[in-house]
Order: C-alpha cells, then sequence, then structure tokens
C-alpha cells in the first residue's frame, strides 16, 4: 500500500518528486481529510440500509484509511519527527493542546465508546422495553462489555508505561552532555571574540549530534504511541458487531472532522483580530 492518499495516485515515498502526489505531509493530511469525510457520508448510509453482513467490507476499508494514516506519518517522522509530534500546520491550537505523543490517546477510544454508547442507548429506550435492538452501540452485550473493560484496563497500562518513558526520556534535555555543551556555547558568546577558527565548527557538530541523537529517541517513541492507537482501534472493533463497527467509526469520524473544522475556523478569527 501507498503511503500517499489513494486519491493521490502517487508512488511510495517520504517526498514525491512527481507533481501530482502531495510533498508535505500537511498536503497528505489534507487529501486524507478529504478521504476521511466520503467514509464518513459512505458509512451513514449503511446504517441506515445495510445488514451485518453488508456493514464489514465497509468497516475494513475504514480501518484500512486509518492504517494508511500511520503508514505516511511513519515515513514522514523519518524525515523530521519534530514536526510530527508538533502538528501546528496541519491540525488547530485547539487539537494541539490535547495531543499525547503526537496523537489522541489511546484510552480516549474508550471514551468515545461510552459516550456513544450511552447516547444511544438512551435513544431506544422504548425500543428495549419490547425486546426489541437497533443493532447499534446501545446493544453492547454483557459479554462486549467484560471484553471491552478487559482490553481497557490494557490499554491503560500500555498507555501509562509509554508516558513514563516519554517523561523520563524528557529529563534528558537536561543531562550532563546538554548542560556541559550549552555551558560552553553560553561561555564562547560571553567573551565577546566569537567563535575561534575551527573551534565553531567542531561545536556546531557537536551540537547538530546531540540535536540528532535526542530526535532518534523521539521516533521510537512516535511509533509506539501510534502503534498502541492504532491496535486499540482495531481491537475495540473486533470486539464489535460490524453494525456497531460503523456506528463507532462514524463517531469517531464526527468528532475528529468536527473538532478539525471548529477548532481552524476559531484560529482563523484569531489571526483575523490580530491584523
Amino acid at each position: 500500500m501507498s503511503i500517499l492518499p489513494r486519491s493521490s495516485r502517487a508512488s511510495t515515498g517520504t517526498k514525491q518528486k512527481s507533481k501530482s502526489g502531495p510533498t508535505t505531509f500537511k498536503t497528505f493530511f489534507e487529501c486524507w481529510l478529504v478521504e476521511q469525510n466520503q467514509h464518513l457520508q459512505d458509512l451513514v448510509a449503511i446504517s441506515q440500509t445495510s445488514t451485518e453482513d453488508q456493514s464489514w467490507c465497509p468497516v475494513q476499508k475504514v480501518l484500512d484509511h486509518y492504517e494508511h494514516y500511520y503508514k505516511a506519518k511513519a515515513e514522514w517522522s523519518k524525515q523530521d519527527v519534530l514536526a510530527m509530534l508538533s502538528p501546528s500546520s496541519w491540525t488547530s491550537t485547539f487539537e494541539a493542546a490535547f495531543l499525547w505523543i503526537g496523537g489522541w490517546r489511546p484510552t480516549m477510544a474508550f471514551h468515545l465508546l461510552y459516550s456513544k454508547s450511552g447516547i444511544q442507548l438512551e435513544n431506544q429506550l422504548y425500543h428495549l422495553i419490547h425486546g426489541l435492538g437497533k443493532g447499534d452501540l446501545g446493544d453492547l452485550s454483557p459479554s462486549q462489555l467484560v471484553r471491552i473493560d478487559k482490553l481497557q484496563a490494557k490499554t491503560v497500562k500500555e498507555e501509562k508505561n509509554i508516558s513514563e518513558k516519554m517523561a523520563k526520556y524528557e529529563g534528558t534535555l537536561a543531562d550532563s552532555c546538554m548542560v556541559k555543551l550549552t555551558h560552553m556555547v553560553s561561555e564562547m558568546m560571553r567573551r565577546g571574540d566569537g567563535y575561534e577558527e575551527g573551534v565553531g565548527v567542531e561545536v556546531e557538530v557537536e551540537v547538530e549530534l546531540a540535536m540528532e541523537l535526542k530526535k532518534e529517541r523521539l521516533k521510537e517513541m512516535l511509533r509506539r504511541a501510534d502503534d498502541l492507537r492504532l491496535k486499540t482501534l482495531k481491537a475495540l472493533i473486533d470486539i464489535m458487531t460490524p453494525s456497531q463497527g460503523v456506528h463507532y467509526l462514524i463517531a469517531a469520524a464526527e468528532l475528529h472532522l468536527r473538532i478539525h473544522e471548529w477548532g481552524k475556523v476559531r484560529d482563523g478569527k484569531r489571526l483575523s483580530s490580530l491584523t
């Protein structure tokens, strides 16, 4: 599978020489959002007309679309992991404020499920009283809820482990190597005579090497976070019936698309007020 949106018809790579393919992750993301919106419309139509058997293929198609996103993200992170962790160019400031290691917290998938399930359960109380169900998230069975609870506990543990490792790694920004290097450069600046011939280049190499080493570990942390995000989504869908999966993916897309749009509108208004 190409790491670029299927609609781009471009070959795999972190940067495309072809004019038909996106050359930045922002361009890729905007194409991906268009596709997500189309998938949302398809899912809504399916939820109103299709049977369980007919629902499975569309669900798998959407899961493939999410996997496609994370593969593309992994490729671009090899080139610029800092941009992937601070996606200010393609997300709104509102969205960015809620990010966890470059994306949504895996445990948020459960908050979404319980919120939507509660809403749909409330809306179909009359049908449930009469022994009728709609096949949506309001119809989660006791056995499904047990499996979801176990998955949530496992995800909480894995998310906590990644958070702790990330916090520990963030502390290395003040390790002895970085403190020594920043002091050395500061002393050279305080002397006022600039970098001595040859020394400046050597120090710049040291600085670049130190920062590159930090970035390499960040790539690993982002990879682990994204792997958990995708794994959690797939595991949740696997517990649901195809119809329930359709309803869950509708809720996920609506949440993502609308919050993204609202955030962008707010950013636009804020920038306009400053000019």
